[in-house]
């Protein structure tokens, strides 16, 4: 295919950003023509991080939006909105990492992140970019908002279940996050000596954020679900391992199990599944674009453990974020995707 896309990319000296321009100088169909950052305009991406790579970096009001046709928003929730609306005005195609566009009620955003969503007709329009779930209204998309890391791993890891109608109405989730997942900005809780041989939990119960769009997934086929949601920050640099405790229909059996998910994912380049009773690890999937899931039966009827595994900045953010380009411009799913190992 000789299709090249002109990207941007807006907010490039994040995590999430840096690991797009790593990805993206690499795609065999994709061209980044320029990237922003508001608080280190006028150097070099080479200068911030040890990479040959010497993109500029410019503010975003100096950003030629109208030659992009592809632009990624890696900024802080909240700042998306008034920027995306510019760059679809100017026809560029936009694919969102914050939070900004992924719930599609305004009153439900204000509700969890405390400020009015001031594009509501965007957000109308906006498709939820969990690619193996939205395929078709992805490749149809004009503004995708890319999912959170935390609801990636869960939403993957219960969507079969979900949609095969057997997932119970009250799910537990237990989830570790690597450091990263906290982002680049300096603060006390992710500094060396606080978090090196520690293990804290935050946001217990259903007070994360991120609930909202295991909601928006599973709710779907779940009705009154209760997602009672406990994530953890862990000393590794990256990576989520979320554990999932779930009630299925007990006359379900074990082949019948392994049947949902293989009917889900059977043919998905991007989704392991592991062998029966093995439990997904960070190292299946830390610097790649998978998800590996793990499905173990309890001795009790209709008790089950589901593990699930990805990269925070890959499937998690970034590696998605691609992903989610390939499938609207009609490219190989897998393009700039598939040697991460």
């Amino acid at each position: 295919m000789s299709t090249t896309l002109a990207v941007g990319v807006v907010g490039a000296t994040g995590y999430t950003g840096f690991e797009l321009l790593r990805l993206l100088a690499r795609h065999p169909h994709a061209r980044v023509t320029w990237a922003t950052s508001e608080s280190h305009a006028g150097k070099r991406i080479s200068d911030l991080y040890p990479t040959p790579d010497d993109t500029p970096l410019i503010p975003l009001d100096d950003a030629p939006l109208h030659q992009a046709d592809v632009v990624f928003f890696c900024l802080p929730h909240g700042a998306s909105m008034e920027p995306v609306a510019r760059a679809r005005a100017a026809g560029a195609r936009v694919i969102d990492l914050s939070a900004d566009f992924r719930l599609p009620d305004p009153q439900t955003y204000q509700g969890w992140y405390q400020v009015p969503h001031t594009q509501p007709q965007l957000l109308r329009q906006a498709v939820y970019g969990l690619c193996e779930v939205n395929r078709k209204a992805i490749a149809q998309a004009d503004l995708v908002a890319n999912p959170g890391c935390y609801p990636t791993a869960v939403n993957l890891g219960l969507w079969p279940l979900a949609r095969a109608g057997v997932l119970g109405s009250s799910i537990i989730v237990d989830a570790k996050s690597g450091v990263s997942g906290a982002g680049r900005k300096l603060r006390l809780s992710s500094l060396f000596v606080e978090i090196n041989e520690n293990l804290v939990p935050y946001s217990l119960g259903y007070s994360h954020r991120h609930v909202a769009e295991m909601e928006l997934i599973l709710g779907a086929h779940t009705p009154r679900l209760q997602v009672t949601f406990s994530p953890h920050l862990v000393p590794v640099n990256r990576g989520i391992l979320a554990t999932m405790y779930v009630h299925l229909d007990p006359d379900l059996d074990e082949a019948q199990v392994k049947a949902i998910y293989h009917d889900a994912y059977g043919q998905e380049p991007f989704i392991h599944l592991l062998p029966l009773g093995q439990p997904a690890t960070l190292r299946h999937t830390v610097h790649t674009n998978r998800v590996a899931i793990g499905i173990t039966p309890l001795p009790w009827p209709g008790r089950w453990i589901i593990t699930a595994s990805e990269d925070n900045l890959l499937k998690g953010a970034s590696g998605q974020a691609v992903q989610n380009m390939n499938l609207m411009f009609g490219l190989p799913e897998t393009a700039g995707l598939l040697d991460q190992d």
